[in-house]
């Protein structure tokens, strides 16, 4: 009888709480997480350790940077998207941990968006920025870009 009642009780907080919300909740952080490998240019699948000995897979689309799309109709904004995709990946090489912080739902809810800080301080985010392989991103909706190679 108990697990009924405390089941349905969590049911009820969650569903209580409304979907549409969960964008706008966050998490400060931090949250200690292992890189399981890089998605793309801005998404990376992680191993995320928010309590200890809880482990939760989960995909983070990293805060405030948009790359090029890998399955781009353009060659050249595919091209660009690898070049992004294997700059991360460079990255986040030999990284034991990362860390995450400012965590929301994604507007798809099947990831987050997070600040990933890599062991030394530095965010992968603004080095791709700074070395012109993705573009600033505040949540808008992507720009339409015409292909160079048309």
């Amino acid at each position: 009888m108990f697990r009924k009642t405390t089941s349905a009780a969590i049911i009820f907080l969650m569903l209580s709480n409304g979907t549409a919300n969960a964008a706008t909740r966050a998490i400060k952080g931090p949250v200690q997480a292992e890189v399981v490998r890089v998605v793309d240019g801005d998404t990376v699948l992680v191993q995320a350790m928010p309590w200890p000995d809880h482990r939760i897979d989960t995909y983070v689309r990293l805060r405030g940077i948009d790359a090029p799309e890998l399955k781009s109709e353009c060659p050249s904004f595919r091209l660009a998207a690898e070049r992004a995709k294997d700059k991360l990946a460079t990255l986040m090489e030999g990284q034991r941990s990362v860390t995450l912080t400012s965590i929301t739902g994604d507007k798809y809810f099947g990831r987050v968006v997070a600040d990933l800080t890599l062991e030394d301080g530095t965010q992968p985010a603004d080095l791709l920025l700074q070395i012109g392989l993705v573009e600033p991103y505040q949540g808008r909706v992507k720009r339409k870009r015409l292909c160079p190679d048309d």
